[in-house]
């Protein structure tokens, strides 16, 4: 990757192998985000866990719900503390350490072990997203202004390598599972084990080059995680004079729900409508992280010279187009054109929603307004799929109906971002900081 970076896009004083560490966070927590929420453990725990009982997508998705609401309410209060202390790099490795542990301990969920599943399912993947706001947050510390996009999809990109790492054992080791003769119940446990333990081990490699640059603020005001109501609202009042960073995080709540669908429901769909089998689902995600990758590296070069916006618009549209052929196909070869496609929107999507916001945001406050951003990803992580369970459970379980009305996400996305001027939001963040 050291190819890839170019001195030219980092800060003064930010070596490449700093650089290296941080997009190395993206490669160690990728996996988690492919196995357990998207190609394996979502379909373990609807057909295998439940049962595949009617209310099965619905606790999913509710289960996934609890934890985004938790982030939501405390992100930016840990945000705010971060900054006033530097210690983003500590909290990280809290994080970190939490999810990894908690991913582990999926292996003790069988059969009808719902409450469980859904437990340590809130536990994980609270910590995940802790992790993934503070690792946003160290992107305008690490890239220039003009360069953050192709930064960010360096971090993207090295990402779905290692979720296609993580989802390459794992289908391997599924693959002989399988020919043993052995059951779901016997080798996703391992496939969770093997999961944790790729991500604690990358992790390791951003603990030792990433390094903090932005110093303490001790003038900020102290918000413990109890004080987040407040906080949160108090940092909504500091956000006023950048109402064009409030207008990406309205935007974002509206698209990125729609993402959070296809990452999060995309095997139990595959599945459960369309006919696949699960080593046949695995192979499915390990291609759509292949196309996210390319999506991720390609875009993030196209929208430091097209710029941001027009690149993140040209996502949404091939979002609409995804929800809409995933909704017709009546086919296995139809709906891997639609997995190809949202592969190559995924990376680039939330690589220039990462990148623009980095832009708006004011340097001095990073932790705390991306701990709005990441409130504003969660939201959406909250409403997309809660919308969809809904959907299947009040249709009698028609995914195809849930799926088309996703599209309408996208829509309101793009309808949000049009007003939106980087412009006056990135002279907005340099001048009031």
């Amino acid at each position: 990757m050291a190819a890839w970076i170019s001195r030219e896009a980092l800060n003064p004083g930010v070596r490449k192998r700093e650089v290296f560490g941080w997009a190395m966070y993206d490669f160690a927590n990728s996996g988690y985000t492919t196995v357990v929420i998207t190609a394996v453990f979502a379909a373990y725990f609807v057909g295998g866990v439940a049962g595949g009982a009617d209310w099965a997508t619905l606790a999913w998705t509710s289960g996934l719900s609890v934890s985004y609401l938790v982030v939501m309410l405390t992100m930016p209060g840990l945000g705010a503390w971060a900054d006033r202390v530097a210690g983003k790099k500590r909290l990280l490795m809290w994080a970190t350490c939490g999810c990894v542990l908690s991913t582990a301990a999926l292996a003790w969920v069988g059969p009808g072990q719902v409450a469980l599943g859904l437990f340590i399912l809130v536990l994980s993947n609270t910590f995940f997203s802790y992790g993934e706001s503070l690792t946003a947050s160290f992107l305008p510390e690490l890239a220039k202004p003009d360069a953050m996009g192709r930064v960010s999809g360096w971090g993207w990109s090295l990402g779905y390598i290692g979720g296609m790492l993580s989802l390459g054992i794992c289908l391997a080791y599924v693959l002989s599972a399988q020919a043993r003769g052995e059951s779901g119940s016997q080798f996703v446990p391992v496939t969770m084990l093997i999961t944790a333990g790729i991500y604690g081990a990358a992790a390791l490699v951003t603990f030792a080059l990433l390094k903090e640059h932005s110093p303490a603020q001790p003038n900020l005001p102290v918000r413990s995680v109890l004080q987040s109501w407040r906080g949160l609202r108090q940092t909504w009042r500091d956000a006023s004079p950048y109402p064009d960073f409030l207008r990406l995080l309205a935007c974002a709540v509206a698209y990125q729900g729609g993402v959070a669908v296809a990452i999060t429901l995309a095997a139990i769909y595959a599945e459960q409508v369309i006919g696949f089998q699960p080593q046949e689902t695995m192979v499915l995600i390990f291609v759509l992280n292949l196309a996210a990758f390319a999506g991720a590296f390609l875009l993030g070069y196209l929208q430091d010279r097209v710029g941001h916006k027009l690149t993140l618009s040209l996502t949404l549209l091939g979002w609409i187009a995804t929800c809409i052929i995933a909704a017709l196909a009546s086919s296995k070869d139809t709906f891997w054109w639609a997995a190809a496609i949202a592969g190559f929107c995924m990376g680039s999507s939330q690589s220039s929603g990462r990148a623009l916001a980095g832009l708006l945001v004011p340097p001095q406050r990073l932790g705390e307004f991306f701990g709005l951003w990441t409130m504003a990803i969660r939201l959406a992580s909250i409403l997309g799929p809660m919308t969809y369970g809904l959907i299947t459970w009040l249709s009698d379980g028609n995914q195809r109906l849930a799926i088309g009305s996703t599209s309408l996400l996208f829509v309101l996305g793009l309808v949000l971002l049009m007003p939106l001027n980087v412009a006056r939001g990135r002279l907005a963040a340099q001048s009031l900081s």
